[in-house]
């Protein structure tokens, strides 16, 4: 069978090429299992989560006893008082053991099937039939609970896992489960919180047992080329699989499910030797941010439920502003249990530059009706290109400082500050909408300096926009651009400077500091 690039469901290494768990699997096995931890992997959506319990439940089979259930199964009526849930749980289980291959696990089908015979389940008697196969099981039973999201909005869950927590603590005195795995989005913390919101209940957490889950389950750029490398050794198309690999890491920083749409975009789409390039990774790029993904609109949606968290992350793209990463502030929780926001050295930051680049299209798209900048682009596009259809970044420049002017230029600094920015990038959006990609470097923004990225038609244009802090200042910005050329191989770089100085000079100009060619606005 021709193995190809998995988006959806769970990864198989007979049928997909995927990122070799075993290392991963062994660290989940030693740190907690071994040890007869209960814990939450808890990650954002298409994160591997389901990809990484299959694996581990088939490198635990040899020593243990796993009871691997999906919670997908069960539906919103069975959570609806205990005994239903404690039937459907119960059916579950016996499901699994009846489709699984272990001739042990039958000695643990009859008391099981016995409690079904029961007209009215409590959960304190389901509770005292699984101590009993955790008994008379032969081996130890690890337990293992996907999507526990679709429990999320039931106290019927939230009171079994109160079960569970109470037969953990007497451990020593009752048979209980050696261990508990639950996988979903949302931690257990917020399920909670979702159920009973009120101040006082936020933090009262049933599950305060679990042992905290810090295992890497992102990419590194070794282990996409590795995956890389199996496909080369299939295809043979002559790609320099590290850069590649280095490539496809900066846009998804290791998210799985980015890692692999661009993967398979690139085998199945673009379908040609020439596509496995920085620029087939770019095309791919660009192609997915257009898609209405699950992970896509699931972001939209929480965007939506969590104004807080909207304006945080609005703030930090469009105004460099840097927030200290503190995990108890809710809106920081939050984009982090979606996989939204990570911390970098101990500030707030957007997970990877794909997501960064979808927000800030998002927020664009949500402002362009209204916004004149948008419009006046749109009515002056034709100006922007050469003959040959390239980008006149230049010419674009000089239109957008008349623009400016003319709509903003008696605005006070704080308005400028907070969305020259802002403006710069709504006008920027109608021209390269379709063709062309563009980005805010993570690495140099700040509240007085963001390094946009432009790539239109292969053509790479570094643009830096900054606020005006003196002449000496803005010298040492045109040295810090020219030097970051370098990075990106041109020879051009363009400088947007937003200069509150009543003398200042406003209007487009070159300067050259060696080899290197700065085209500066000045607004």
């Amino acid at each position: 069978m021709k193995r190809r690039f998995n988006i959806t469901g769970s990864c198989n290494p007979e049928r997909h090429y995927m990122i070799r768990l075993d290392d991963r699997i062994k660290k989940i096995k030693e740190k907690y299992v071994d040890d007869g931890s209960y814990f939450v992997i808890n990650k954002g959506r298409q994160y591997g989560k389901t990809t990484t319990l299959s694996a581990l439940e088939r490198y635990l089979k040899d020593e243990f006893e796993v009871l691997s259930l999906d919670f997908q199964q069960i539906g919103t009526e069975d959570f609806t008082d205990a005994s239903t849930f404690a039937r459907a749980f119960v059916e579950l289980l016996i499901e699994a053991i009846e489709n699984g291959d272990e001739v042990d696990k039958r000695v643990l089908l009859k008391p099981l099937k016995e409690l079904l015979t029961t007209d009215v389940i409590s959960l304190k008697q389901l509770f005292v039939q699984l101590s009993h196969i955790c008994k008379i099981s032969p081996r130890p039973i690890v337990l293992m609970i996907d999507e526990v999201d679709s429990a999320s909005n039931n106290q019927v869950f939230i009171d079994f896992l109160a079960q569970l927590r109470a037969y953990y603590l007497k451990r020593d005195k009752a048979p209980t489960f050696h261990s508990v795995i639950l996988a979903g989005v949302y931690d257990i913390k917020n399920l909670k919180l979702k159920i009973r919101p009120d101040a006082a209940h936020q933090y009262n957490s049933p599950w305060n047992i679990a042992a905290n889950f810090d295992i890497d389950m992102s990419f590194s750029t070794e282990q996409i080329a590795t995956m890389l490398e199996e496909y080369e050794a299939d295809h043979h198309t002559g790609m320099d699989i590290q850069t590649i690999a280095k490539e496809i890491y900066a846009y998804t920083s290791g998210y799985p499910v980015l890692v692999s749409s661009i993967c398979k975009y690139i085998d199945e789409t673009l379908a040609a030797q020439q596509a496995w390039s920085a620029k087939g990774v770019s095309e791919a790029v660009k192609a997915i941010l257009k898609e209405s993904t699950p992970l896509f609109e699931s972001m939209v949606k929480q965007l939506d439920l969590y104004q807080d968290l909207n304006e945080m992350i609005e703030s930090i793209l469009y105004r460099g502003n840097r927030i200290p990463f503190e995990v108890d502030v809710k809106p920081i929780n939050i984009g982090k249990m979606f996989g939204f926001l990570k911390e970098v050295n101990g500030q707030v930051a957007v997970a990877n530059r794909m997501f960064e680049m979808k927000l800030l299209s998002t927020f664009i798209t949500k402002e362009a009706l209204k916004s004149e900048s948008y419009r006046d682009a749109q009515d002056h596009m034709n100006q922007f290109f050469r003959e040959d259809g390239r980008l006149d970044m230049k010419r674009l420049l000089e239109k957008f400082v008349v623009h400016f002017n003319d709509v903003y230029g008696g605005r006070d600094m704080k308005f400028i500050e907070d969305y020259g920015r802002k403006f710069f990038l709504l006008y920027l959006k109608p021209v390269i909408n379709g063709t062309g990609n563009y980005y805010v470097e993570a690495q140099t923004r700040d509240a007085r300096r963001t390094d946009v990225i432009v790539d239109y038609l292969g053509e790479q244009f570094i643009i830096e926009l900054k606020i005006w802090r003196g002449s000496e200042y803005n010298e040492r910005g045109e040295q810090q651009l020219a030097a970051y050329l370098d990075a990106y191989h041109v020879k051009k770089g363009y400088m947007l400077s937003f200069n509150f100085n009543k003398k200042k000079e406003i209007g487009v100009k070159e300067i050259r500091i060696g080899e290197k060619t700065i085209v500066e606005a000045v607004v």
